[in-house]
């Protein structure tokens, strides 16, 4: 005959179980050894790889991108000097940009980091009378010196159109059509979706020399 467990040991093996979940399910912190150990001053941002069909989407997206890695206390480099640049030496395309060795963006632009980013998701998505707005670009920051990924995230963010009764519902579909059509939505989507990205308390960039909170001894944090 099989015995139960007693009370006491049920109680154990319960909290053992629950916190065997909570182990799983949270999120491990982000490595920030290589990132203090090459802390850039400068980060050298290309214009973003498109994986989407918005054939706006990287150049909008780069509209964004460059105040808050300001904000966070880094020297940016002019995105639209940047573009001009390459195009204007025989590089037409983000992919194109994306390919030039670290070592001759570091020779000729005097980078510390550049950040490669990917557009994954842009613009609307519609299901029968609802849409939503998406934005998803993932980005990766490289060391330019040694070629060391010193960090990575994802800027994402989605905003949906309708809700109610089904007519308000098509009715708010229809308009954000429009809109969409007129402007790019996205694009004010994309401002909050970086700030999330480069502010996140957990796995945001570290402050940079710049940033009043700058502490040269944690490097940042």
């Amino acid at each position: 005959m099989t015995r139960s467990p007693a009370p006491g040991c049920a109680c154990l093996l319960a909290g053992l179980a629950s916190l065997a979940s909570l182990s799983a399910c949270a999120p491990a912190p982000y490595d920030y050894t290589l990132y203090r150990n090459h802390m850039p001053r400068s980060i050298l941002v290309l214009p973003p790889v498109n994986q989407t069909t918005d054939v706006d989407a990287t150049y909008a997206y780069l509209s964004t991108i460059s105040r808050p890695l300001a904000e966070c206390g880094y020297y940016v480099f002019p995105v639209a000097v940047i573009d001009a640049y390459m195009k204007e030496n025989g590089l037409p395309g983000a992919d194109e940009m994306h390919a030039v060795s670290l070592a001759k963006l570091r020779e000729i632009i005097g980078a510390d980091a550049v950040l490669y980013v990917v557009i994954e998701e842009w613009g609307q998505k519609y299901q029968v009378i609802t849409s939503t707005t998406v934005v998803k670009a993932r980005a990766r920051l490289v060391d330019a010196a040694t070629g060391e990924t010193l960090w990575n995230g994802t800027a994402q963010a989605a905003q949906s159109s309708g809700g109610g009764d089904p007519i308000g519902m098509l009715v708010a579909a229809v308009v954000a059509q429009v809109l969409d059509s007129m402007t790019d939505q996205a694009h004010a989507l994309a401002s909050p979706a970086n700030a999330t990205m480069i502010f996140n308390q957990d796995h945001g960039l570290l402050y940079g020399h710049r940033h009043p909170h700058y502490d040269a001894d944690s490097r940042g944090r």
